[in-house]
């Protein structure tokens, strides 16, 4: 059997240096948010949110029958349920939000009346890579104020349903190799063993 070359050798470093920049460290994970039961009135969400730990990168995914919303909202809106303002909604029945900035994040059910009735949640998401704080839960609501409407995604979060006749994955496409990464790595072993036989 012949040795490796010092050619190949540098091969091997760098498809390794490339390989070890591509892949993270630590995978992003899946919350669903409220596990079997979903999203849904009369449920304990901050009680669920209490024992887990959301970073960046991480994703929630609400699940939830017609007649349900999923709306971001700011800490004042969540405190008073009040509807209309969303930074970003969704009514899909499948809403997947993928925290993208540190900090308290709010989500209501913009339907009148579901957010008072427990349709609510408050995440604190820490820097990837460190830990939360529990989430501020603002004091429970009075009334709500105005119907919802549905607004544009923007920054920070992206709300979407995932696709129907794919299978849900738990990594966001981010964490990912991209093809043409593959394809320099399927060239460098294909490089690095040529030289090997």
């Amino acid at each position: 059997m012949s040795s490796i070359s010092n050619g190949v050798a540098v091969n091997l470093v760098v498809m390794m240096m490339i390989v070890c920049r591509v892949i993270p460290a630590v995978d992003a994970a899946v919350f669903t948010v409220g596990d079997a039961s979903g999203w849904s009135i009369g449920a304990d969400y901050s009680t669920w949110a209490s024992d887990k730990t959301f970073a960046v990168g991480d994703s929630i995914v609400f699940n939830y029958p017609a007649g349900h919303t999923v709306d971001e909202v700011s800490a004042n809106d969540y405190k008073t349920c009040t509807t209309g303002n969303a930074i970003a909604s969704d009514s899909s029945g499948a809403t997947t939000v993928t925290l993208k900035t540190a900090g308290a994040h709010y989500y209501i059910c913009g339907v009148p009346g579901h957010c008072g009735g427990g349709m609510k949640l408050a995440v604190t998401v820490a820097a990837a890579g460190g830990t939360a704080a529990s989430p501020t839960t603002p004091t429970s609501p009075s009334t709500t104020t105005s119907p919802a409407t549905t607004t544009t995604l923007s920054p920070p979060i992206a709300v979407m349903a995932p696709p129907t006749d794919t299978m849900n994955e738990p990594y966001s496409s981010s964490q990912r190799m991209s093809p043409s990464v593959a394809a320099l790595f399927a060239f460098y072993i294909f490089v690095a063993f040529k030289h090997l036989v």
